[in-house]
């Protein structure tokens, strides 16, 4: 079969036949079939079987009827990585030369001006991650009621990212008559059901078996101790060791790892550049043009570059951490080995990874082979730049360490008298002259049903303590008040006079 034969338009074909395709690949030949008839599709394919173009293809030939207009894309394509998603404005930019179509890319850190003025001016094409495009729509830049088809690529690699509430908030914004694809290389749960929510009698394309790797990929284990440094010096030696290497990308499931193993890879005279997700954008186009372009020959990064980035000449994948889910195993070793070259694969296991090894073998259904025998004990010897900090000797202030510090004191002490030991300077308890009591803690009482009482028994005389100078202190009296004492108002000494009897009263008015 030959793409002529698939129902593209003469301009599409023209580009492909510029672009030196003459095949199109299983996944292409069946899929672009039904996206040119507007029919909802869900394919399921390894990675590097051609998913881009399966959709990119028919997208071309449909948007060559009608205009775009202002804010309002005609077409809508959610990516999970800025790296994805500049490589998939790359292949409208290829096959779509002979088209004047706006291709708009909307991605985090860029500045939002360039990106508005392609919006306001109109976009047929507009390639996004979730969340810049949310920012867009919120800032009310855009309206999504215009998108005549929708397409969600890598969209399990969406939901490893967290990516899923923000695809059903975009899907509930978009119009019901739209056109949904969705293309993955693995099919877990979550995914199915949001194909069920989202997609109306889709036609699924599975052209191979969900999770399994290319048959051009060699995959090999190795074993190596814990430890950081013996890790490191295993991935140094495999690739000293390596046949034919022409590129590699070294794989690490932490960040800072990136970091540590590129610097590492650098001090021993490789060309290697890092590549993770805290990086500006510019540093990692830079970063990745340079490794497709030759300037870098081994690419450590993390798994922002395990998904759809398309590099034919990868020869070598080293996984210098196993991935902790199994279907990113198939996408990391699905770098090497595309479109039908030679790839080889290894992975560097400790003794805390068997677990994850047996859910790789379980998924893929491939037994991997073994590099020598399975030895998980340190074999390493450590280099200078290889120590951890923690085993240098530490230095004080002076610039000697303590081991040097320690025998100076124990010369000068041999010079000084002899001091007294602080058990015999100081007397012990017992040996005291006068023993003051403590005084015994007394429960606290509360001061207004003191005062609500009777009154108490005279209190028995306390040992006078020292008192301050204060008027108040002085004028303080500590005999008990009885009533009122001596502060007597004076209305109270007024005498009383008695009371009139109703006979008295009479014989004065008489």
């Amino acid at each position: 079969m030959k793409f002529s034969d698939l129902g593209l338009s003469d301009k599409v074909l023209a580009a492909v036949e510029a672009a030196g395709y003459e095949t199109p690949t299983p996944i292409q030949a069946e899929a672009i079939p039904h996206v040119l008839q507007r029919k909802d599709v869900l394919g399921v394919a390894q990675t590097g079987t051609g998913k881009t173009a399966s959709f990119t293809l028919p997208m071309l030939s449909l948007l060559e009827k009608g205009r775009a207009r202002a804010r309002m894309p005609r077409t809508l394509i959610l990516e999970p990585t800025r790296e994805l998603a500049a490589q998939v404005e790359q292949s409208f930019a290829v096959y779509g030369q002979n088209h004047r179509l706006t291709v708009a890319l909307l991605i985090g850190g860029v500045s939002f001006t360039e990106q508005l003025k392609k919006l306001d001016r109109g976009a047929d094409v507009l390639i996004a991650t979730p969340g810049r495009l949310l920012d867009h729509f919120e800032r009310g830049k855009l309206l999504l009621t215009g998108v005549e088809t929708f397409v969600v690529d890598e969209a399990d690699r969406m939901l490893d990212m967290g990516f899923i509430p923000d695809i059903e908030r975009i899907c509930k914004l978009l119009p019901f008559t739209r056109q949904t694809v969705f293309f993955s290389a693995t099919m877990p749960n979550e995914i199915k059901s949001l194909v069920d929510q989202f997609l109306h009698n889709p036609v699924r394309v599975e052209v191979t078996k969900a999770a399994s790797t290319a048959k051009t990929i060699t995959q090999r284990l190795i074993s190596s101790g814990s430890k950081p440094w013996d890790k490191r010096s295993t991935l140094r030696s495999l690739i000293e060791d390596a046949k034919d290497l022409q590129n590699a990308i070294v794989f690490c499931n932490r960040k800072r790892d990136v970091a540590t193993v590129c610097r590492s890879l650098q001090k021993h005279g490789f060309n290697a550049g890092a590549l993770h997700g805290d990086m500006d954008q510019t540093s990692r186009t830079a970063t990745l043009d340079g490794f497709k372009g030759g300037g870098i020959s081994i690419l450590v990064a993390s798994d922002v570059a395990a998904r759809g980035l398309d590099i034919p000449s990868v020869s070598h994948v080293f996984n210098f951490d196993l991935p902790t889910h199994a279907e990113d195993y198939v996408h990391r070793i699905g770098r090497t080995g595309r479109a039908g070259r030679e790839g080889m694969a290894i992975s560097i296991a400790t003794k805390a990874d068997r677990k994850y090894i047996d859910a790789i073998q379980v998924l893929t259904g491939d037994g991997v082979e073994w590099i020598g025998e399975m030895d998980f004990s340190s074999h390493s010897e450590e280099s200078e730049d290889e120590k951890p900090q923690s085993k240098r000797p530490r230095r004080n202030r002076g610039g000697k360490s303590k081991s040097e510090n320690k025998s100076g004191d124990e010369r000068q002490s041999k010079s000084r008298p002899k001091r007294q030991s602080s058990s015999e300077e100081t007397p012990k308890p017992e040996e005291k002259a006068v023993s003051i009591p403590e005084p015994t803690p007394q429960p606290r009482q509360d001061v207004q049903s003191e005062r609500r009482s009777a009154p108490k028994a005279p209190q028995q005389s306390r040992p006078s303590q020292p008192r301050s100078s204060g008027r108040r202190n002085r004028d303080r009296d500590d005999r008990q008040v009885i009533g009122m004492g001596d502060h007597v108002p004076a209305f109270l000494l007024q005498p009383i006079r008695p009371t009139k009897s109703k006979s008295q009263d009479s014989d004065s008015a008489e």
